[in-house]
């Protein structure tokens, strides 16, 4: 494919040819068109967590990850709104059913370890959001939806969604039906 003669489309083009479809029943691809539609593709996402799940979220300074997380913390049902927990490592939001969810921001921690911090605790009783992941890499289990968000333009961004093991490619597929049909 050629380049366009238009200077708009030469940008679309452009864009276009930067994102790379994965053809796999266990990663979706998604171009997000800004802010609101980040949060609304995170809160479709939170409809579906339950306790156990742990969903990464990957991606440079600036890419959407703690958009995506209030979509998801809303999508969850939280009474609160989320905010980032970078000061604090880890925020914790109820529903009315008193079930909590837990978003860890892993971006101020300088080893692998992350003293007092028990993954597995939280996770049973709750889903885990996890910023920053790769700071943690050897906290986060084997079975995980990594969600890795990439600079596209200043309101667009790539989302790849990744189901890693156990019952995250049913969960993956299920958040494909509920948001895309």
């Amino acid at each position: 494919m050629g380049e366009p003669a238009s200077a708009a489309l030469a940008i679309e083009w452009h864009v276009y040819n930067r994102l790379v479809p994965v053809l796999d029943a266990n990663t979706l691809d998604v171009l997000s068109h800004g802010a609101d539609q980040t949060q609304r593709l995170g809160s479709r996402l939170g409809e579906l967590l339950q306790p156990g799940d742990v969903v990464c979220l990957a991606g440079d300074l600036g890419s959407g990850k703690t958009t995506l997380a209030q979509g998801i913390v809303r999508g969850w049902g939280a009474l609160t709104a989320a905010t980032s927990p970078t000061f604090v490592l880890v925020n914790e939001y109820p529903r009315p059913d008193g079930a909590r969810l837990f978003h860890l921001d892993a971006f101020r921690l300088e080893t692998q370890a992350a003293p007092g911090f028990d993954l597995e605790e939280l996770a049973a009783e709750g889903p885990v959001l996890i910023e920053w992941p790769d700071r943690v890499r050897s906290l986060v289990p084997a079975d995980h939806l990594w969600v890795e968000l990439r600079w596209v333009e200043d309101t667009r961004r790539g989302i790849q969604v990744k189901a890693v093991g156990g019952r995250y490619p049913q969960l993956l597929d299920r958040f494909r039906r509920l948001t895309f049909g």
